[in-house]
């Protein structure tokens, strides 16, 4: 039988997600010599803001949230290790650290894209504990990190 698993712990996840992206995306700014590409730091100084405002959309979720039913194939204790182990793998909390000098274009695009590949596989897992009335707002923010991550691909071509 599902158990109930605090909302508030994923929205929290969520938010630290975009948090850490924000910092990451501003270290990118600061810290890649960009020989001229403005559109490159462009990208990256709207990414950075992007963060931002998801992470208000998350947060005013979480104060709406109460408890949400478990997927009917896990306890508590096995979500919250998936989860707990999705947040491990994320590119965020495993290497986001790195992301600094030395960094050529190519490598910080690639590290943006997998960032934002995964926290777009984050998001979609949180979708399915949020109950039916929030998941426009989950589903707007996984649409955004889309279109994050198509920009970032253009920068590579």
């Amino acid at each position: 039988m599902a158990g109930i698993f605090k909302a508030g712990d994923i929205i929290r996840a969520a938010e630290e997600i975009e948090t850490r992206g924000e910092a990451f995306y501003q270290r990118l700014v600061d810290a890649i010599g960009f020989d001229g590409d403005s559109s490159t730091r462009e990208v990256f100084e709207y990414l950075r803001d992007e963060e931002a405002k998801h992470r208000e959309v998350f947060r005013a979720m979480g104060e709406r949230l109460a408890p949400v039913t478990l997927p009917a194939w896990a306890t508590e204790d096995e979500y919250v290790a998936y989860m707990s182990a999705m947040l491990d793998n994320h590119a965020l909390f495993r290497d986001g650290e790195t992301a600094g000098a030395g960094l050529v274009r190519e490598e910080a695009i690639r590290m943006a894209m997998q960032f934002e590949k995964d926290t777009m596989f984050f998001f979609r897992e949180m979708r399915e504990l949020v109950p039916n009335s929030e998941k426009a707002a989950v589903d707007r923010c996984v649409d955004e990190e889309r279109t994050h991550l198509i920009r970032l691909v253009a920068l590579l071509a």
